[in-house]
């Protein structure tokens, strides 16, 4: 398990803590839980195929056509970016 958490802190302050002046003990706690909803639900995990590993999310996204057009969803003030296809 410690290798586990150690990887997801490294995860944390490479795409968000040390991208971002932090001001206060709240103001981490705002980024942490930002980032670990992020991380949880939308960012895409390489050894689970490419989907998060909320299992609420639909396992398999649709193929992309020509005509799909795409929704951007900026977090941390446009520090991550989600991106999904809108019907």
């Amino acid at each position: 398990m410690n290798s586990i958490a150690e990887r997801w802190i490294g995860s944390c302050r490479r795409e968000a803590t040390d991208r971002i002046l932090i001001t206060g003990q709240r103001h981490l706690r705002l980024v942490v839980n930002e980032y670990a909803e992020h991380y949880n639900r939308h960012r895409p995990h390489r050894s689970l195929g490419q989907r998060p590993p909320d299992p609420l999310i639909t396992p398999e996204p649709r193929p992309a056509s020509a005509s799909t057009s795409v929704c951007r969803r900026d977090r941390l003030g446009g520090l991550i970016r989600e991106y999904k296809q809108v019907a």
